[in-house]
């Protein structure tokens, strides 16, 4: 009787594991998750810098060339000085991070996985994934070939309604087969909220940043669609840019239109500096319904058969959802979970959004619509 007890016990462990659980991953057992952090010239750099007290992660070392600004973040995280380290390598050799969160420049990000990719570290960067397809793709190369993680954090991956939006898109099947995506992100500006300079910086700068609006905030948008087209490519993309204020903004766009099309569906992208206030939303329409994410919690929804609009509160309790990306990340790396393929964080994901907003891109450039060929 003890012996069927056992294998019962056993077999359902098995059972309750997640998809593609990898039991070599767990040689770090419950132990934190050592994290390194590359650049903190992002503004969500205190993300990270200011996660303290927490069992599933510790943080190990910074690497910051600018020592100015590295002296600011000492100062104002209270940390120890000693974790800061002006050469990329050098802290990775001294430390032995297990994953590194990358804060600095969208063009850096390249450089941040030709680093730890073949050292064997895992690599989170902030949105988007790269400034272009060429440095997406090589990323790619070096993650696949280095078997790493290469993960992308997106605010909008955090949002119980845009996890509900998927459920009832794709599981339910509230809205019958969908026809039109409308995805609004955006604020008053970098310079109009206040952001440091060393963020502005690189987020105004057409090389550092691949251009202005298009992509800081049209990433959103790409990543979304992706994620509700399960990774189905678009057959074409439409884009128009605009300098409302290029006293502000001279070198980079700050607002931009993207309009990507597939074979029974289309998404309308609305990336701007230009918004009276902050907002991050999403419009999904099918065949027989809608379903809104105003924000991170609430949404609206109606079905043909409806006499009125819903509205509602979603809440991680109702459906589950990382609403800390450091928490996500040292699950991913210690095999707790998997990251599902086309995910919002995923690389195959990531990688078709870098080649949606190069794509928007030219089509800015040449006032043309660019097709999509197959790969």
């Amino acid at each position: 009787m003890m012996k069927l007890f056992r294998w019962i016990s056993c077999t359902m462990v098995l059972l309750l594991l997640p998809w593609g659980y990898d039991a070599a991953a767990q040689t770090g057992g419950d132990r934190p998750l050592r994290i390194a952090v590359a650049g903190t010239s992002h503004g969500h750099v205190p993300w990270i810098l200011n996660r303290k007290n927490k069992a599933d992660a510790v943080l190990v070392g910074v690497f910051e060339p600018d020592k100015a600004l590295a002296g600011a973040r000492i100062r104002n995280y209270q940390l120890d000085g000693k974790l800061f380290y002006t050469d990329l390598g050098k802290m990775l050799d001294k430390v032995k991070p297990e994953a590194v969160v990358a804060f600095g420049s969208v063009y850096d990000h390249a450089m941040v996985v030709e680093a730890c990719a073949p050292r064997g570290i895992h690599v989170m960067v902030e949105k988007p994934l790269a400034t272009t397809v060429a440095q997406a793709k090589r990323m790619e190369e070096l993650a696949k070939k280095h078997k790493i993680h290469l993960l992308t954090n997106f605010e909008t991956s955090w949002y119980p309604s845009n996890a509900k939006a998927y459920q009832l898109v794709n599981d339910s099947n509230y809205v019958g087969k969908v026809r039109k995506v409308v995805i609004h992100d955006g604020h008053q500006g970098p310079r109009e909220i206040g952001v440091g300079r060393e963020f502005f910086d690189f987020l105004t700068d057409p090389v550092l940043n691949g251009g202005g609006a298009l992509m800081d905030f049209g990433c959103y948008g790409a990543n979304l669609m992706t994620w509700l087209m399960k990774g189905q490519q678009p057959i074409a993309v439409t884009a128009v840019a605009r300098q409302f204020k290029p006293e502000i903004y001279p070198k980079v766009d700050d607002d931009a239109t993207i309009i990507v099309d597939y074979p029974g569906a289309q998404c309308v992208i609305q990336a701007s500096w230009n918004w009276p206030f902050n907002r991050k939303d999403m419009e999904v329409y099918g065949e027989t319904g809608y379903v809104f994410a105003v924000d991170n919690y609430h949404m609206r929804m109606r079905t043909g058969t409806d006499r009125s609009e819903q509205v509602r509160v979603i809440t991680p309790k109702e459906i589950p959802v990382y609403e800390d990306p450091f928490a996500y990340l040292a699950d991913v790396v210690r095999g707790r979970i998997t990251v599902p393929q086309n995910g919002l964080y995923s690389l195959e994901n990531n990688v078709m959004v870098v080649r949606i907003l190069e794509a928007a891109k030219e089509s800015v450039k040449t006032g043309k619509t660019i097709r999509f060929t197959q790969e």
